[in-house]
């Protein structure tokens, strides 16, 4: 069984307006560098449940998810939540 689990992202945007992840805190306060995005699009997480952009990437040389939930919102600063799927016994 996995669940979904909200982390913090640090991000940057290009001047096209892309989101690009580049660090992420677990809950622990551990912090991985994202080292390279391999690919973006929209999906669902078939393990944790949700939906939004699959960021495929790499960390410390493995391939893993990070996915961004799009807020309903349509105005204001709080455009979304990044999660990862966590492993559960």
């Amino acid at each position: 069984m996995n669940s979904k689990v909200y982390v913090d992202v640090m991000v940057t945007f290009d001047s096209d307006g892309n989101m690009k992840p580049m660090l992420i805190t677990w809950e622990d306060g551990r912090k991985f560098i994202v080292d390279k995005i391999i690919d973006v699009r929209p999906a669902a997480s078939l393990k944790a449940g949700g939906q939004g952009d699959r960021y495929s990437i790499i960390v410390l040389g493995r391939q893993s998810y990070l996915f961004f939930e799009r807020s309903a919102a349509i105005s204001g600063c709080r455009l979304g939540r990044w999660f990862v799927e966590r492993k559960t016994a």
